[in-house]
């Protein structure tokens, strides 16, 4: 796996995905990002949920100058909600180089848009019949777009876009730089490619399916605020053998690990800005059960191959499925069963759908365990302990003061006692831990996609033979004699699509 430090990201940026809490690119990011930075034009094959809109953000605002108040970035998306999930993950990217996003959809007032346009952002995320419209109205001057992105063309073709996708990009100077991304390659789609890409390096993802065998997934629910709470909890009732908690950022595993160990646990931390000799040290304290809980991001974690881990706590769901199956696969060995518990944010439910798809597994739902659940269950532990000690019958030279401490207390007093001064109490000391950015996959697009190609089905038929012929439509032979004579009425109804 490769980190966003190797691809020679501009610091602005690195700080931004500091914040946005990534330290390793994705697949599609550690192919795409290198090939765009060089100004190439890129097919990028790859389904959602593999990191692409960072693929294209980064590039497209490594070369913007945020001092010309001008569009010089250009996305377009085949729904609302995706415009404006793009839209605010690419603010996000270029929040410390200061460059502005603007997402342009249908459904919006107009004059609204018109006045946000005005204001000069670098940046314009839009769907195509919206955009178009734009471009007629002069509002939205494409003359100086530097970059423009094609996401999800295979959607874009589906819901019928194709042709304004064609004369969108004839609009734009023919010394752009044009990024495609599609998780399918239909004949249509290639065309565009061909006629109107240079050279386009292809780069292929695809989501791998992958299975995970003996290891016993869940998930909880949380917010973001009581992750380390039900960490803790859950640490308390589980009492593993050995636990890895993978966390995105060094700063929150830090965080985490030094929470830990202020409250009672034996724990230390790795990331990338430790020394391979500390990294070793407190690899081999782990292996030798001196520390009982190790915090680690995937990058300081690779390779890593320590048998006994009991359980892996996701403190943060991972961005693509493939980190999510390497970081579990650390229990589970050698025929061991274990267990894998992801704490995960209500915005990250669509995410863990989409791990649960590619990795062919279900999670079981855990509800956030309570401070009286660990209670009881570190009280648990102790009872284990007790009752190991009398399985091993070796209690004779107890028994004379045993039965004197019966004679001056009932015997539940004297258990409780003894479960009260063995049990390990948890030290509730408050721990702060800084936020990240919740990962959050398009779901509301995906539902939007199949509403608006049922919208357009209705409103627009299958557009075969009689198609739009009313309409200039487009029949069987291309553009008929009409073409677009009615092209202001063909903008107001499509803005009923997008």
């Amino acid at each position: 796996m490769t980190t966003f430090k190797e691809l020679s990201i501009s610091s602005p940026i690195m700080k931004a995905l500091e914040k946005m809490g990534f330290e390793e690119a994705t697949p599609i990011q550690a192919e795409t990002i290198p090939l765009a930075m060089q100004g190439k034009d890129v097919i990028g094959q790859a389904q959602t949920g593999t990191g692409k809109t960072a693929a294209f953000g980064i590039p497209m605002i490594e070369k913007i100058d945020k001092s010309a108040k001008t569009i010089q970035g250009l996305v377009v998306a085949p729904t609302r909600e995706l415009a404006i999930q793009v839209g605010e993950e690419i603010n996000r990217l270029g929040k410390f180089k200061g460059i502005r996003t603007l997402p342009v959809y249908g459904g919006q007032h107009m004059d609204r848009q018109i006045r946000a346009l005005k204001d000069g952002p670098h940046i314009v995320v839009a769907t195509p019949g919206r955009l178009l419209d734009h471009m007629r109205r002069k509002t939205i001057k494409i003359n100086n777009v530097q970059t423009a992105v094609l996401d999800e063309a295979d959607e874009m073709l589906n819901m019928g876009f194709i042709d304004d996708i064609r004369d969108i990009l004839k609009g734009i100077p023919e010394d752009r730089q044009t990024l495609l991304f599609s998780a399918t390659m239909p004949k249509e789609i290639r065309e565009i490619a061909n006629t109107l890409m240079k050279s386009p390096v292809e780069v292929k993802v695809k989501a791998k399916e992958m299975t995970v065998e003996n290891i016993d997934q869940y998930f909880v629910e949380v917010p973001e605020r009581l992750k380390f709470d039900t960490l803790s909890n859950h640490i308390d009732i589980n009492a593993p053998t050995l636990a890895i908690v993978f966390s995105r950022t060094k700063k929150r595993v830090d965080e985490i690990s030094e929470g830990l160990q202020a409250r009672g646990f034996r724990s230390e931390g790795i990331h990338g800005d430790l020394t391979q000799g500390k990294r070793m040290s407190v690899l081999n304290k782990f292996k030798n059960g001196r520390i009982e809980i190790l915090v680690a991001t995937d990058v300081a974690a690779r390779g890593l191959d320590i048998s006994g881990v009991s359980h892996v706590y996701n403190f943060d769901i991972p961005q693509d499925p493939e980190s999510y199956v390497h970081r579990i696969g650390r229990t589970g060995r050698a025929g061991r069963t274990g267990e894998a518990i992801s704490f995960i944010t209500p915005r990250e439910m669509a995410h863990l759908h989409l791990i649960e798809k590619v990795t062919k597994s279900k999670m079981k739902r855990l509800m956030p365990p309570t401070n009286q659940d660990a209670q009881r269950g570190q009280q648990q532990v102790t009872v284990e302990k007790l009752m190991k000690t009398i399985e091993k019958n070796d209690l004779k030279s107890y028994h004379e003061t045993a039965n004197e401490l019966l004679q001056d207390h009932d015997s539940i007093s004297v258990i409780a006692a003894a479960l009260k001064m063995l049990t390990k109490e948890r030290r509730d000391i408050p721990v702060r831990i800084s936020s990240v950015q919740p990962i959050s996959v398009k779901k509301a697009h995906q539902r939007g996609g199949k509403d608006n190609n049922r919208r357009n089905k209705r409103n627009y038929g299958q557009r075969n033979q009689g198609g739009r012929n009313n309409q200039g439509g487009r029949n069987q032979g291309g553009r008929n004699q009409g073409g677009r004579n009615n092209r202001k009425g063909n903008f107001q109804k499509r803005r009923n699509r997008d």
